[in-house]
């Protein structure tokens, strides 16, 4: 593995990540409802998986996916699901007010962490895209050595655009607008949720 490989592969996932899709609008939600530590456990939560799906396609599941089809089926119909069940229970809590007990932290980031991990779960798309990205840059059979190194850039790569996201967003003035605009925020997360959602379900 060459030194212009590994850029390449954090280029190409830099420009991932700036992609909107479910993974990017839950980090956007959790961190504007529940502060700079929620954002950072969303994100802790999605880039776990995240290097997960890099490490699997490493490992072969993105072929292993092509000659099982209906494992990919089975996978893709539990996220498609997933996301919807989400979609409409932020559709349905649009015009709650936000929570405020302080005793909730460490239960309030669990969750987010725990919806960051559910959500890039939801996705195995996402092991079919690793697997395109790492044939294209890297050459066949990466020792294990550079196979971890790779693993470890995608999650570190990763963390920080979502703890970068997490404190622009914490910021007392993003708060406030969001709170001034929560109905329709909600309402359009939950909207876009369910049509990524659908979109899964109904893709081939």
């Amino acid at each position: 593995m060459t030194a212009a490989q590994l850029a390449a592969f954090v280029l190409t996932l830099s420009a991932a990540f700036i992609v909107p899709g479910p993974a990017m609008l839950l980090a956007l939600r959790n961190t504007l409802t529940g502060g700079l530590g929620a954002g950072i456990a969303t994100g802790a939560g999605l880039a776990l998986v995240a290097a997960g799906w890099t490490a699997a396609a490493l490992a072969g599941l993105g072929a292993l996916f092509v000659l099982v089809p209906w494992a990919f089926a089975a996978m893709k119909l539990a996220g498609a699901l997933y996301l919807l069940w989400i979609a409409v229970q932020i559709w349905r809590d649009a015009g709650s007010p936000l929570g405020q007990g302080p005793s909730d932290g460490r239960r309030r980031w669990s969750r987010a962490f725990g919806s960051g991990l559910l959500v890039n779960l939801a996705n195995p798309k996402s092991v079919l895209f690793s697997a395109a990205v790492l044939v294209v840059i890297f050459p066949a059979g990466l020792g294990f050595g550079d196979a971890t190194f790779v693993v470890a850039a995608h999650f570190l790569l990763e963390i920080l655009g979502y703890t970068l996201l997490a404190l622009i967003l914490s910021r007392p003035a993003a708060r406030a607008a969001y709170l001034g605009a929560k109905l329709w925020i909600d309402r359009t997360a939950g909207a876009v949720l369910g049509a990524l959602g659908l979109r899964l379900l109904l893709s081939r």
